[in-house]
């Protein structure tokens, strides 16, 4: 159980999804493939003229844009905004190596959560690696604020997310999560919840640019202390547990999976990606090791969501 727990995972094969960006309302396209061990995710653009990127892969420092969304800089004055829920939907299930390929400037939508992709992958199965996974390890408690907002990472044995927010609205109010992590509890607990806005704010944000492809189908959208999604809700917490999955997306752009406990009040893109600006500052912050040498809960790392098979042992991938 040990040796296959803590081997490193990609998907069984590629999935393919297409909608629109929520900002820019354009059409785009973004496939997930396979990648070989110790590549991480990797994420490259299909541009106008057919032409590719070179695959980067995705980190912290490609962050130039947090506003609404995060956005990453693929080199060549190209980049690609949009891709907290994607990169929540791999982090979250435990997945260590992929290639994201985006045909647009913004990663599609969907549904306004991390649902879609969790759903494909979990449909294709997941391949498990012959290389161990590597963990970043908080050494030293890191802490970024804006008045008085704030964003903690800290030593934890476990990875452990823990997410308050406060909002002026009856509809939201003060929530908080704690998610004691496996791909099990993200993908029931918080892949699902849908990102959100005001509509007093719309008209606001399209004349900057900004939900030009917003909708009912894929945002809540909330008016006078009232939800206007015919359905409702899918969680009665569902914004403090859309925050939570957007915090996993941003961490993930710490390039290898934190062991540690992450804890944010009022947070959200500007503060996750500082937090992670600060805990690279210095390398007695942090260390990179192996799973071995960590008293991982084996349990939760193949608490896989219902229906997702485990391939072990394809070569082809690495």
């Amino acid at each position: 159980m040990k040796n296959f727990a803590i081997r490193q995972r990609t998907p069984a094969a590629v999935v393919e999804f297409a909608g629109i960006g929520v900002h820019n309302g354009r059409p785009s396209r973004l496939t997930i493939s396979p990648a070989p061990s110790d590549s991480g995710i990797l994420i490259e653009r299909i541009l106008d003229n057919g032409e590719r990127t070179d695959p980067v892969r995705v980190d912290h420092s490609r962050v130039t844009r947090t506003s609404l969304c995060t956005v990453l800089d693929l080199g060549s004055s190209v980049s690609v905004s949009t891709v907290e829920h994607v990169l929540a939907a791999l982090s979250g299930l435990g997945i260590d190596n992929a290639k994201v390929t985006i045909e647009g400037e913004e990663c599609p939508i969907l549904d306004g959560s991390a649902a879609p992709f969790v759903s494909a992958l979990v449909s294709v199965g997941l391949s498990v690696q012959s290389a161990r996974k590597r963990f970043i390890r908080i050494l030293r408690t890191v802490t970024v604020r804006e008045n008085d907002a704030f964003a903690t990472l800290e030593a934890h044995n476990g990875r452990t997310f823990d997410v308050e927010i406060d909002f002026d609205s009856q509809v939201i109010g003060h929530q908080r999560m704690i998610l004691d992590w496996s791909p099990r509890r993200f993908a029931e607990d918080v892949s699902a919840a849908r990102t959100f806005g005001f509509v007093a704010q719309a008209k606001v944000l399209r004349q900057a640019g900004y939900a030009l492809g917003s909708s009912l189908e894929n945002s809540i959208a909330i008016e006078a202390d009232k939800i206007s999604n015919p359905d409702g809700l899918r969680y009665e917490d569902e914004f403090v547990r859309h925050k939570l999955l957007d915090a996993i997306g941003d961490l993930a752009l710490a390039g290898l999976p934190i062991y540690g406990r992450f804890r944010s009040y009022k947070g959200g893109h500007k503060l996750n990606s500082m937090v992670l600006q600060t805990l690279f500052a210095s390398p007695q912050n942090y260390e990179v090791v192996d799973a071995d040498s960590l008293p991982l809960d084996l349990d939760g790392l193949v608490d896989m969501p219902d229906g997702v098979e485990m391939q072990p042992h394809l070569r082809s991938i690495g």
